[in-house]
């Protein structure tokens, strides 16, 4: 996998491909990505778009996706006609010869077979499903619509429409949270057998309710349960046959999610919809992150950024060392110098290890990687 994605890094050819969609059945207290509530007088006008947009891209760049990736906000919350409208768009516009991961977001409480076998037979053939937990109560908490046994449900009925690459999210730190609790989630998660497991810990980002509770005291982190939760986490999934290719993520043999790894790795990709990044070559640049607006523009000029920034390739340099190190590959030692100082001190505190090629993040750096990853950007 990593060879194969490797070989097109430095291809003119735009292989990685994200879509926006931004609806959500309902707002989480602590999401920090832009959404808002579905609406359906808006949604035909902004598949529209986003079709748009793609036609214009494609005036600029040769786009011939490996992977595609839906996020949002809740995909899922589309209906089966406005998915199907919106994928057989990208199918018309696209030449998937090369397609290998189609990914698409759903929250279990959006699930249902007729939807699924739609996806199925549409392309996609990854589902990435936030569960968060299996315990009703801290679901609450996260203000989730869904139930656990929604949930176990929905995933039942993924397998049932014949996919064969499921994701489930989980999230640690969550307020009221017991390490007992989290043990029978990971227990929960593992039974079910996914081929891959993201596992994030509750951050309080701004713009959120989670955010404005924190601040006024009514919400506390626990910086050693975090790091108690993370390294049972890597424990148990290990024991489970998971390997930890990247800091938050755990996936069978074979079944890293390559969309992620274009990120972490440094690789040019196309964002659509509001609130999207893109990477190419040298220039970022991020569209407008409201809807209405994010339409208007597609609908006059076919663009819609909203902040640009024009990179260095000592940016992106450190930019690829900084992700890098959060995956199992790691960075070879002579990306790192220019930091040889930091990447020593690094090694010599136990953070970092290697050899003569190759550089890694040990366990314990593992737990310190946002540090460690601050010092060479």
């Amino acid at each position: 996998m990593w060879e194969r994605a490797v070989s097109v890094r430095n291809s003119p050819v735009i292989s990685h491909l994200y879509v926006h969609i931004p609806f959500c059945p309902k707002v989480c207290p602590y999401c920090s990505f832009y959404k808002e509530a579905s609406d359906r007088n808006k949604t035909q006008r902004f598949l529209d778009a986003v079709l748009r947009e793609l036609d214009v891209q494609k005036e600029r760049h040769v786009v011939r996706p490996q992977t595609i990736f839906f996020g949002g906000g809740t995909p899922s919350a589309l209906s089966t006609s406005q998915l199907e409208y919106l994928l057989g768009g990208l199918r018309d516009r696209l030449d998937l010869g090369a397609l290998s991961e189609w990914t698409l977001e759903m929250n279990p409480a959006t699930v249902s077979l007729e939807k699924a076998v739609l996806l199925r037979g549409m392309g996609v053939n990854r589902i990435s499903m936030g569960v968060q937990s299996w315990d009703d109560g801290l679901l609450k908490v996260l203000g989730r619509v869904h139930s656990a046994s929604q949930a176990r449900r929905s995933y039942e009925i993924l397998r049932e429409a014949g996919f064969e690459n499921v994701n489930l999210d989980l999230m640690f730190a969550v307020p009221g949270q017991t390490a007992a609790q989290w043990e029978v989630s990971l227990e929960q998660t593992i039974a079910l057998q996914p081929e891959h497991i993201s596992s994030y810990c509750l951050t309080y980002e701004e713009d959120t309710a989670f955010f404005a509770r924190f601040t006024r005291g009514e919400l506390q982190r626990d910086t050693h349960q975090e790091a108690d939760l993370f390294e049972a986490t890597m424990d148990r999934f290990r024991d489970a046959g998971y390997e930890q290719y990247e800091i938050s993520n755990y996936a069978r043999p074979g079944r890293d999610c390559v969309h992620n790894l274009a990120y972490w790795m440094g690789w040019d990709y196309l964002g659509l919809g509001p609130s999207a990044f893109s990477t190419v070559g040298l220039k970022r640049w991020e569209n407008v992150a409201d809807t209405v607006a994010y339409c208007g523009r597609i609908e006059g000029a076919g663009v819609a950024e909203g902040e640009v920034e024009h990179l260095t390739e000592e940016v992106r340099a450190s930019e690829r060392v900084a992700f890098g190190l959060r995956t199992n590959r790691g960075v070879l030692r002579t990306d790192l110098t220019p930091w040889e100082e930091e990447a020593r001190r690094f090694e010599d505190g136990g953070l970092l290890s290697g050899d003569l090629e190759r550089v890694y993040l040990t366990r314990r750096g593992r737990l310190m990687a946002d540090t460690v990853a601050q010092a060479f950007v």
